[in-house]
Parts: structure tokens; sequence; C-alpha cells
């Protein structure tokens, strides 16, 4: 009996929403991919696994087996999806006021890793998110921003595209994670949105270290982020694994 053909769809990334400067970010590729497992993907968590740099205006295609999304470049997996029934765990409420306050410390503002990221990088209004997180004085690790959702993320149904929330998701947790002078990539982000972002709202952006070393093991960083509306409401959650780079010190 044969198989049934693998449906693919061809996809590509728009260089406005890139992480590094060259590559997709990566938490707006990975709903990208989440997306395509269609109701899947609204009704439970969706973990994204990155294997590796999603090129910018390049033609991709989408594999959808069994359960699973594979993003492929000339038959090599660079991100896939499955959905999973692991609960997430929010990192905490925090007021929009003092979010949009934490962002003075915004490590960023001092030497980007990646200044064109359309989240956190130091793009125009409008071009970028700008969603600049910083330490959330008295917590315990907490980072936050204020988010004032552009007008120019708007999508067709008058609300913010899905994968412009699991990129807001993305960076903030990163921030959290990160210490001075690393780059680290995301590996995987496990995510659910729960409720639809409005462009000119103002939202609370929220990310920690995972416990247990402050999320850290080896190379591997840890963390979880949510969006909150200004009531506290939970818009979307999720959990990130972060991995530096090898150094010369690390074991072969």
């Amino acid at each position: 009996m044969t198989a049934p053909a693998e449906l693919r769809t061809v996809v590509s990334v728009p260089a406005r929403y890139r992480g590094p400067e060259t590559a997709a970010n990566g938490g707006w590729i990975a709903a990208v991919v989440a997306e395509a497992l269609g109701e899947a993907a609204r009704e439970a968590p969706v973990e994204v696994t990155l294997h590796a740099p999603t090129p910018l205006d390049t033609e991709l295609n989408l594999v959808h087996h069994g359960n699973a999304v594979t993003l492929c470049r000339d038959g090599a997996g660079l991100v896939e999806a499955i959905p999973v029934a692991e609960p997430l765990g929010e990192p905490g409420f925090v007021p929009f006021n003092e979010a949009a306050r934490a962002e003075e410390g915004f490590a960023g503002l001092d030497g980007h890793p990646f200044p064109e990221c359309f989240v956190c990088g130091m793009r125009e209004p409008g071009d970028g998110l700008r969603i600049f997180p910083g330490p959330v004085p008295g917590t315990a690790g907490l980072h936050a921003a204020g988010w004032r959702v552009p007008m120019s993320v708007t999508g067709e149904d008058g609300v913010v595209p899905v994968p412009v929330v699991w990129a807001a998701l993305d960076c903030v947790s990163g921030w959290a994670s990160m210490r001075e002078g690393e780059r680290p990539l995301l590996g995987r982000l496990t995510a659910q949105v729960h409720r639809r972002v409005y462009p000119g709202g103002a939202y609370s952006v929220v990310g920690a270290p995972l416990p247990g070393a402050e999320g850290r093991d080896g190379r591997k960083l840890t963390a979880s982020s949510a969006i909150y509306e200004a009531d506290g409401t939970l818009v979307a959650v999720a959990k990130a694994v972060w991995i530096l780079p090898r150094t010369a010190q690390d074991p072969q």
C-alpha cells in the first residue's frame, strides 16, 4: 500500500521579521510553523524546536508528517513543531507602569548582540516592536517591558498576528536569561496564546529564569515568559530554551 504524499506548503520569511541580521526571529518563525498544525495549535501548547537559523527571503517548505510540521530547506529540517500537553507556568504579572519603568535598565541600550532584531532591536518605531525588557527592582530575576503595540503590525482581521505575539514572548525570555556579553540563540519555544492582542493596546511583557541555578545548565538557559493585559489577565505564555555558543573550554 502506498503511503499518502506529504502535504507541503512554500513559505518565505520577509526580512522585516529578522532576529539576527540574516535570519528569522526565532519566536516569529516558531509560530509560523506552529500555526501550520491548525486546530491543534489553538487548543494546546505547541513545542517548537529550532535546529538551524531560518534564512530570510528564501523559499522554504512546510512539510506535514503525522502530528508534526517541519520547515525544510533543500530537504534539511530547520524548525519542527509538535502539540504537547505540557503545562506552562507564568513568570508573574508586572503592572504596565512598572514594566515600562523597568525598560530604563534594558541591557541592550549599552550594547545589543542583535540590534536588528524585530522585537528588541533598535529599529525605527513602527518597523520593529521596540520591546526593551529590563530588570524589575525588588524581584527575583523578573525582566519586564511595557509593550505599546504599533498599528503597523495589524493583521487583515484587525488584530495582531500570532507570530508577532510569539516573537514578543521569545525575546523577553532571552534577556531574562543571559548575562553581560553572552549571545545565546533560541533552541526551543513552547507557547500558547489565550487571548488576542490588539494594535494600539498597552501590555506588560514579562520574563524570568526558571527555578534551579537561575535557569542555567551548562550552555542551556531556560526561562518562562508571558504577556498580560493591564488588569493582569494572561494573554500568552511560553517556556524557552536558549543555547550559548560553544567555547574552547566546553567539552567536545
